[in-house]
């Protein structure tokens, strides 16, 4: 069978070897898997992603041309591409595939996206001059703030894309698209960077969380009813009424060994072009077998295979031992973390921005949730509506004890944990008083909230809706002969 490629790069890039080798190794080894790949069906891609100008839907605007373009012939003759992607081109190949084809027949097969940033990075946050220097993420360019605005944890755009996704807007198939994530959880410590701490975070590659590569997602609307009157002839809330939904199964694979970039590590750039076994065999492996699907049920059987290959790889790679510079030993636990991206929003579609959210557990108190549960929390700068809350998953659910045998003699690097059984929230909004204002509201701890919610290797988005109180004095008809009423206050009575 014959394979025409089209690869599409990461954020930052200026030079088109950044897609190193992996190209001529796909070449080399399709024969072995079936497959026949000639160079001339190998088309690069390249974008602009370092002018302040441009957003990432110009840049899918612009492929969809340029694919147009280069491959009329072959699309115009009902053929169709494989394309590969790495950190922010799987983000700008869902947006192309989003817009232009997403309940019609694709000219792509198959999206195989490497280390793809779907919900963003950690690292987009601190901004172009921070970020300038770290070598894991650029290529010593300035990078587009408009992209990186996309890339930031919680954007607007990523939240808007990924809905979509979770809620089932985009059709897979054989007649669509099979897409597909892989990714390496590995941390290149030649790249870490002493200032910040993302480009060694566990449960990435550096830049890039599992969870937020992962596209295997769910989405909880949490929505407060309408407040009712008390005894004491005061507003009252109830507690928030849930609705979720699970994204479709994406087949999600965790390979060994990878970091997000690198000659050594890098997931793209360390593979080498000669067929054998190598490093990268297993990355090379997990493509071909993404490339094979051609229905559902293969599919469906991919994901089962990746479920299991990928517990496979983080049992095997729960204990990193590295040596200092002398000689003394250090150990990371490579726990598995999920993320919980909130958004808070009135029933009017206003963003609430300014709220307190509080975290449960056992009791409805957050003094039950345990001890080291919460790895990091980001605001999102230009919706600061949303928040990200990246949990050890680990921690929240509970695991034995970690050992590890050093020259015959076992040794105990962590004890067992408990873990929580329920989970819920709180969210104290402001204004809370006044003639337009807000109520307190909870969710009450459950275990289906945390079973849902923190998944391992996932994201979960959560969209709270607060019901926008507007007293019926906002506005009036008094008669004659009317008044001063800048004294007046709000009663208890809501507009509708």
């Amino acid at each position: 069978m014959k394979l025409t490629l089209v690869f599409v790069h990461g954020y930052s890039v200026t030079n088109l070897n950044t897609y190193g080798e992996l190209p001529l190794r796909l070449k080399n080894e399709a024969g072995n898997n079936g497959f026949e790949i000639d160079v001339k069906d190998i088309f690069l891609g390249r974008y602009i992603s370092f002018n302040d100008a441009v957003r990432l839907e110009d840049v899918s605007r612009a492929f969809n041309t340029a694919f147009n373009n280069e491959l009329k012939t072959m699309i115009d003759a009902g053929e169709k591409f494989i394309c590969i992607t790495h950190s922010t081109g799987g983000p700008v190949a869902r947006d192309w595939w989003n817009r232009y084809y997403k309940n019609v027949p694709c000219p792509m097969s198959h999206l195989i996206m490497l280390a793809p940033a779907n919900y963003g990075s950690a690292l987009a946050q601190l901004g172009k001059s921070r970020l300038s220097r770290i070598k894991s993420w650029f290529d010593h360019v300035e990078p587009g703030q408009l992209i990186l605005d996309w890339l930031e944890l919680g954007s607007a755009e990523a939240w808007s894309l990924n809905v979509e996704w979770i809620r089932g807007g985009v059709d897979f198939g054989p007649e669509r698209v099979f897409p597909f994530v892989i990714v390496g959880e590995c941390i290149d410590r030649k790249f870490y960077d002493v200032l910040n701490s993302y480009t060694g975070e566990l449960g990435s590659d550096g830049v890039i969380r599992s969870s937020a590569a992962n596209l295997k997602g769910r989405y909880i609307k949490l929505e407060q009813p309408v407040p009712v009157i008390n005894a004491q002839n005061n507003l009252e809330a109830t507690p928030f009424t849930a609705t979720t939904v699970l994204a479709p199964d994406t087949p999600f694979r965790i390979v060994a060994s990878k970091s997000h970039s690198g000659d050594d590590m890098g997931i793209v750039k360390s593979v080498k072009a000669p067929a054998g076994n190598d490093k990268s065999s297993e990355t090379i492996k997990a493509i071909f077998d993404c490339c094979k699907v051609t229905d559902m049920q293969q599919y469906a059987a991919l994901n089962a295979q990746f479920i299991q290959e990928t517990e496979q790889v983080q049992i095997q790679e729960l204990i990193e031992n590295e040596r200092t510079l002398f000689g003394k030993r250090r150990s990371f636990i490579h726990d598995k973390y999920s993320m919980v991206i909130f958004r808070v929003r009135d029933t009017a579609g206003y963003p609430v921005i300014d709220y307190d959210l509080i975290l449960t557990a056992g009791d409805d108190n957050p003094h039950h949730l345990p001890e080291g549960f919460l790895e990091d929390k980001q605001r999102n700068r230009v919706n600061p509506e949303i928040i990200t809350y990246y949990f050890n998953y680990n921690v929240m659910h509970g695991m034995g004890a970690v050992t590890q045998n050093i020259d015959g003699k076992l040794e105990q690097l962590r004890g067992p944990l408990d873990g929580i059984t329920r989970m819920g929230l709180r969210v104290e909004p402001r204004p809370s008083s006044g003639f337009v204002h807000y109520l307190p509201c909870e969710y009450h701890a459950d275990a289906e909230m945390l079973s849902i919610a923190v998944m391992a290797n996932t994201t979960t988005l959560v969209d709270i809706i607060l019901q926008r109180n507007v007293h019926k004095e906002v506005a009036e008809l008094v008669p004659l002969p009317g008044g001063d009423f800048k004294t007046i206050t709000p009663g208890t009575e809501l507009v509708k």
